[in-house]
C-alpha cells in the first residue's frame, strides 16, 4: 500500500507543478519534444493517471483485500479513465472559442463624431463604437471636418487610424 500511495502522491504533485509551470518542461529541451506533451499525452494526462493509478492501488488493497497484481491492475484501470476524462476536458477547454475579436475592417462603413477637429492635410480624432464600446482613432479626411461633425468611416488603413467623411443630411 506504501508503494500506492507514493504513486499517487508523486501524480498529485507531477499535476500541481504541470499548472504552475505550463510549457516549462517544452521549452526545457530546446523544442526537441516540438508538441509531443500535446494532446493524449500532456503532462497533465500523465499526471492524473499516475496519481489515480496510485490511488487506485491504495483503494483496491483497503477496500477489496486485493493482492498487489489486482491492485496494479484495478489502479492501472482507475487511471487510464481518469487520463481519458483528463484528455477529453482539457480538450473541450482548449476548443472553446469565445466571440471573434473585432478587426480595423469592421470599422468601416460606421459612423462617429469627430472630437477633435480635423485638418484637410493632418490627423484630428473621432469617437466610434467598436464591439459596442466607445473608441478614440487618428482620423484623416480629404476636405477639414469640424468638432462635433458626424462622420462615416471610408477605411481603416491602421488599427488605430481611419480615412473618414462627413455625412450629409
Amino acid at each position: 500500500m506504501t508503494w500506492f500511495l507514493g504513486i499517487g502522491i508523486t501524480g498529485v504533485v507531477l499535476l500541481a507543478l504541470s499548472l504552475l509551470f505550463d510549457g516549462v518542461l517544452d521549452s526545457a529541451f530546446g523544442g526537441a519534444l516540438d508538441g509531443v506533451l500535446d494532446g493524449g499525452l500532456s503532462l497533465p494526462v500523465v499526471a492524473g493517471f499516475v496519481a489515480a493509478t496510485g490511488f487506485g492501488g491504495v483503494l483496491a488493497t483497503e477496500v477489496l483485500d486485493a493482492g498487489p497484481a489486482l491492485a496494479t491492475g484495478c489502479g492501472a484501470a482507475l487511471g487510464a479513465a481518469t487520463a481519458w476524462l483528463t484528455y477529453r476536458f482539457s480538450r473541450a477547454l482548449l476548443l472553446d472559442r469565445t466571440a471573434v475579436a473585432p478587426r480595423r475592417d469592421d470599422l468601416v462603413g460606421t459612423s462617429g463624431n469627430v472630437v477633435t477637429a480635423i485638418p484637410a492635410d493632418g490627423f484630428g480624432e473621432v469617437l466610434l463604437r467598436l464591439a459596442g464600446q466607445p473608441v478614440k482613432f487618428a482620423a484623416r479626411s480629404a476636405v477639414p471636418v469640424a468638432r462635433g461633425t458626424e462622420v462615416w468611416v471610408e477605411a481603416a488603413p491602421t488599427a488605430t487610424s481611419v480615412v473618414v467623411r462627413p455625412v450629409d443630411r
